[in-house]
């Protein structure tokens, strides 16, 4: 496939983090976003995602707003997309191999979820994707680096997007992975950007401002500490997940009111980036402190 024009890859957001978070078919509604981000050529030089985030983190890469898109609307028609018929024969209820590998690998020019390896390729951006091993407990990050063809994108995506129960878990090479929303993290990749140097964020959220988890109920711990009795990290994972999630909710509305504190009277969509093409129009969750030197590129 040809390389999208070279200077609609030009990064032009240097100094800001990218980040997506995940949230299984939630993301539907954040896929806009990334199609109008595309649209208004605004170019981050590293981008973050976890779990279904990651899937828009590698379409904002690949510069493609129709698998954008179809990557959480149409796709749930295809007839593999999964279903309890999956569920029963083992793929998942999620066909993971199907929507991951082999459609980035096989899926016709013609097909919405067709995949731009050379685009993808070519971009200088960044990514920096995450998953849970479930046997050692640790997270484990990717990056572009790591992706070198097109199946090795969608494994990792895979990988960082295996919902447990739902979803077999993914295993690359010797290690076996799920859901990166459990790892250290916890869901959204603010503090992985922050060791990566960058002080300045647009984090796209999939649950609404002032949401929070609840505890698990002790019936549901119970459940799921029988069904990972052989891998109890991702039980324990999943079950103390409400306290840090709802601490990093906390830290993010924290920052954003403190960047809406700082900004100029009278403007009334601070952003931590500069459109090339025309003013915004939204205002995603961001929150910048002061520009730090732009990270090199991944080589």
């Amino acid at each position: 496939m040809p390389i999208a024009d070279q200077a609609s890859l030009t990064i032009n957001q240097p100094d800001v983090a990218l980040i997506f978070e995940g949230g299984g078919m939630r993301n539907s509604y954040t896929a806009p976003v990334v199609v109008e981000l595309l649209a208004r050529n605004i170019n981050f030089g590293r981008v973050y995602g976890i779990s279904a985030g990651s899937s828009h983190t590698v379409n904002y890469l690949v510069r493609d707003a129709v698998r954008a898109r179809a990557s959480f609307v149409e796709l749930v028609q295809y007839p593999r997309f999964g279903g309890w018929k999956s569920f029963l024969a083992g793929h998942g209820y999620f066909n993971g191999p199907y929507l991951y590998e082999e459609l980035i690998e096989t899926a016709p020019a013609d097909d919405p979820m067709r995949f731009d390896w050379d685009t993808f390729h070519a971009n200088p951006a960044d990514v920096h994707i995450e998953a849970l091993d479930w046997d050692t407990g640790e997270t484990v990050a990717f990056t572009k680096a790591d992706m070198r063809e097109a199946r090795d994108v969608g494994l990792m995506v895979r990988a960082s997007s295996t919902m447990p129960i739902f979803m077999p878990p993914t295993t690359i090479g010797s290690r076996t992975y799920v859901d990166g929303g459990m790892g250290a993290s916890w869901g959204i990749l603010l503090n992985a950007a922050r060791a990566d140097g960058f002080e300045r964020f647009c984090i796209i959220r999939t649950q609404p401002r002032g949401y929070r988890k609840k505890p698990m109920g002790s019936l549901e711990q119970r459940l799921f500490r029988a069904a990972f009795r052989k891998h109890p990290v991702v039980a324990e994972r999943t079950i103390a997940r409400w306290q840090p999630y709802n601490e990093l909710c906390d830290e993010i509305e924290h920052l954003e009111a403190t960047w809406r504190r700082r900004a100029p009277p009278g403007s009334s969509t601070p952003m931590p980036w500069r459109s090339p093409t025309r003013p915004p129009t939204t205002t995603p969750s961001c929150a910048p402190t002061k520009p730090v030197r732009p990270r090199p590129a991944a080589t």
